[in-house]
C-alpha cells in the first residue's frame, strides 16, 4: 500500500489538501474523482513512515498456493474473474494479497486483463505466473494454467523445505559448538587457569595455547564480534559484484556433499520450470529467459543465457550445457532427444522427476550421514578443551 499527498478543490470551490493510501496512483486519483475533488497536485509519500513494510516474502507459500488453487477452481465452476477475485479477497488471509485483489478486481472491472493486473504487484506475483497466465488468457485454459501453477509452486516449496531440512541440523549443531566453546574458554578454562599458576608448575605448550586462546577470548571478545560483523559487511558488498558473486555460488556448488544437494535441487528447479513454461505454450526463447531469472545461481544462469543466444543462432538448447560440468549428461541428453522428437517439455518433466527422486534419497542419506559426523563433531571440540585441562593436572597429582 502507498501513500499520496494531494491537492484539490471542492465543487463549491474549497481547497483541499491531504493523504490517501493506494495501491498506485491511477487508483487514487480515481478515489479523489469519486469524492468529486478536482484534482490539482498529487505525490506519491516516499517516507517510510507512510510505507508498508514487509521482511521476506510478503505471503506465506501456504497461502500462495491456497490461493491459486481456488483460483482454479471457481474459474473452471464458470465464475468470471471479478467475482472471483471478490470472492477470493474475502477468502483470504493474508493481509498484502487481501489489498492487492482490491485493486485487482478494480483493474479487471476496467477491462485491464489478469496478467496486466497481477503485474502491478511484482513483490506478491512472480514474473513466471504472470508469464503463465498471459498464456492462459491466449490460450484459454486460464483454470487449467493456474491449477498447474498452484503444482509448480507447491513442488518448489517442498524442494526447498527439503534443502532446509538436510541442512538445518549441521547449522545447529555448528552454533551450538560454538557456543559451548566461547563458554568453556571465558568461564570454564580461567577457574582451572588460577589453580595451575599457584602450584607454579610447568603447563604443557597445549594447555598453555588453550590457555592464551580463553584470555583472547576474555579480553577481547568485544574485538572479536566486531571482526566476525565486519566479515559479514564485506562478504556481502563483495556479492554484489557479478565476478564475485560468480565465485561464491562456484564454491556453494563445490562444497563436499552439501555442493551435490544444492546442485539437484538447483536443476530440479529449472527442469520442472522450464517444462512448466514449454507445456503451457510459452515460446522457448520467453521460457529460457524466464527460467533463468527464476533460478538463483549465477552458474546455471549464465548457462542458460548462453542456451538462449544458441537457440537465436539456430543452434540446439543443451550446446553450451554440454560444455559445462555443472550439467550432467541425462539432462544434455533429454534435451537433444525431446528437440528431435518435439517434446522437449516432456522429456524436461522426466528429468525434474528423475532430480525429485534424487533430492528425496540424497536428503535421507545426508541427514543420516551427517548426525553422526557432527556429533563427532562436537565431541572432537568439547573433548579437545577438556583434555586441555585434564593433562596438566595429572602432573599436579603426581606432585602431590
Amino acid at each position: 500500500m502507498n501513500y499520496y499527498a494531494y491537492k484539490a478543490k471542492t465543487l463549491d470551490g474549497k481547497i483541499k489538501k491531504g493523504k490517501i493510501s493506494c495501491e498506485n496512483e491511477k487508483e487514487a486519483i480515481k478515489q479523489l474523482k469519486d469524492q468529486e475533488l478536482i484534482l490539482f497536485e498529487i505525490n506519491e509519500l516516499n517516507s517510510l513512515l507512510h510505507k508498508d513494510i514487509y521482511i521476506g516474502n510478503p505471503i506465506k507459500n501456504k497461502d500462495f498456493v491456497i490461493f491459486l488453487r481456488q483460483f482454479s477452481t471457481l474459474i473452471d465452476a464458470g465464475i468470471t474473474l471479478v467475482e472471483t477475485t471478490v470472492i477470493l479477497e474475502e477468502q483470504t488471509q493474508s493481509k498484502p494479497l487481501k489489498k492487492a485483489l482490491q485493486q485487482i478486481q478494480n483493474d479487471l472491472e476496467e477491462g485491464i486483463g489478469l496478467s496486466d493486473a497481477l503485474a502491478e504487484f511484482p513483490r506478491l506475483f512472480p514474473e513466471l505466473l504472470i508469464s503463465m497466465i498471459h498464456a492462459g488468457e491466449v490460450s484459454g485454459n486460464l483454470d487449467e494454467i493456474l491449477d498447474r501453477m498452484a503444482a509448480y509452486y507447491e513442488k518448489q516449496y517442498q524442494l526447498k523445505q527439503k534443502i532446509i531440512t538436510a541442512l538445518t541440523y549441521p547449522i545447529v549443531i555448528g552454533i551450538v559448538a560454538v557456543f559451548i566453546t566461547i563458554f568453556l574458554l571465558a568461564y570454564i578454562v580461567p577457574i582451572f587457569t588460577d589453580m595451575f599458576l599457584s602450584f607454579n608448575q610447568e603447563i604443557p605448550p597445549y594447555t598453555a595455547a588453550v590457555l592464551s586462546i580463553s584470555d583472547v577470548v576474555q579480553s577481547y571478545w568485544w574485538i572479536i564480534m566486531i571482526f566476525i560483523l565486519i566479515i559479514g559487511v564485506v562478504v556481502r558488498i563483495l556479492n554484489r559484484r557479478p565476478n564475485i558473486s560468480y565465485l561464491f555460488d562456484v564454491i556453494k556448488l563445490r562444497i563436499p556433499i552439501f555442493g551435490m544437494f544444492i546442485q539437484k535441487s538447483l536443476l530440479a528447479r529449472m527442469t520442472q520450470t522450464l517444462s512448466s513454461l514449454l507445456n503451457s505454450s510459452v515460446p522457448i526463447l520467453q521460457a529460457v529467459t524466464i527460467t533463468e531469472r527464476v533460478i538463483d545461481n549465477k552458474v546455471i544462469k549464465q548457462v542458460l543465457r548462453e542456451s538462449r543466444d544458441s537457440l537465436e543462432k539456430g543452434e540446439s538448447l543443451a550446446t553450451p550445457m554440454k560444455k559445462h560440468w555443472v550439467f550432467p549428461k541425462l539432462i544434455t541428453q533429454m534435451i537433444v532427444v525431446g528437440e528431435r522428437t518435439g517434446s522437449i517439455d516432456a522429456m524436461l518433466k522426466k528429468v525434474s522427476d528423475f532430480y525429485e527422486q534424487e533430492l528425496d534419497e540424497a536428503s535421507e542419506k545426508l541427514k543420516s550421514l551427517i548426525e553422526p559426523v557432527m556429533i563427532i563433531f562436537l565431541a572432537l571440540i568439547v573433548g579437545a578443551i577438556v583434555m586441555a585441562i585434564v593433562i596438566p593436572m595429572f602432573s599436579l597429582f603426581e606432585n602431590v
